[in-house]
């Protein structure tokens, strides 16, 4: 159990920062929370490059180069779109 868990941390990593993510998004703030999904991307695109391919985890789903290039090409897209829309009053 202890190794599954040690294993998927980079997973539960991102998944706390994209569950804060959707609080934002509930709490009518939904430009930061668009911001911080795509830095969620980001961060699992870092991870992914830098860590080895047994502490992982699940991030992993296709070769490394590939995991890293999707990841950092969506996440860079949700951010440029959260920082490019007019609020139009809001946040």
């Amino acid at each position: 159990m202890t190794q599954f868990v040690r294993r998927n941390l980079p997973l539960v990593v991102v998944l706390i920062v994209v569950a804060a993510a959707f609080v934002l998004v509930l709490a009518d703030r939904w430009r930061r929370g668009a911001l911080v999904l795509g830095g969620a991307m980001v961060l699992a695109a870092l991870l992914r490059a830098v860590l080895s391919p047994d502490k992982v985890g699940l991030l992993a789903v296709r070769s490394r180069g590939f995991d890293v290039g999707a990841m950092a090409l969506v996440g860079a897209t949700i951010i440029a779109l959260a920082v490019s829309i007019d609020p139009l009053g809001t946040d």
